[in-house]
């Protein structure tokens, strides 16, 4: 892993801390579809951005880039939904969705300023 890759950098540290949710919720909360969700999503976040800089080719890359955008997006939703369904405290929440938030702006702007022809 590259030092100056914060993209890369953060979605790891994410995955380590959701990792840690998934088994404070399956254990002490005992919550097991929703957790097991939010594990898939989250921990795939960075995996998928792996995938992205050992791409094929530039349509590889960014197609590889865009399902990271998806699955930061499906992330934010099952935090909210775990906050909204009292599983997740309004704090842990919220210190989550900042996460997610701030992996969503490098891939947001990602999106935005990478456009390959005849996709």
């Amino acid at each position: 892993m590259k030092k100056d890759n914060s993209v890369q950098i953060k979605s790891y540290a994410f995955a380590r801390r959701i990792i840690k949710v998934y088994k404070y919720l399956s254990v002490e909360k005992k919550v097991f579809v929703l957790s097991k969700q939010l594990l898939i999503s989250g921990t795939s976040i960075g995996a998928i951005i792996g995938e992205a800089i050992g791409g094929q080719s530039e349509k590889d890359f960014y197609a590889k880039f865009t399902i990271s955008y998806k699955e930061t997006r499906e992330t934010h939703y099952w935090i909210r939904l775990l906050k909204d369904s009292n599983y997740l405290s309004e704090e842990e929440a919220q210190s989550l969705l900042k996460d997610t938030d701030e992996l969503l702006r490098p891939l947001v702007l990602f999106r935005k300023h990478f456009v390959i022809p005849n996709l």
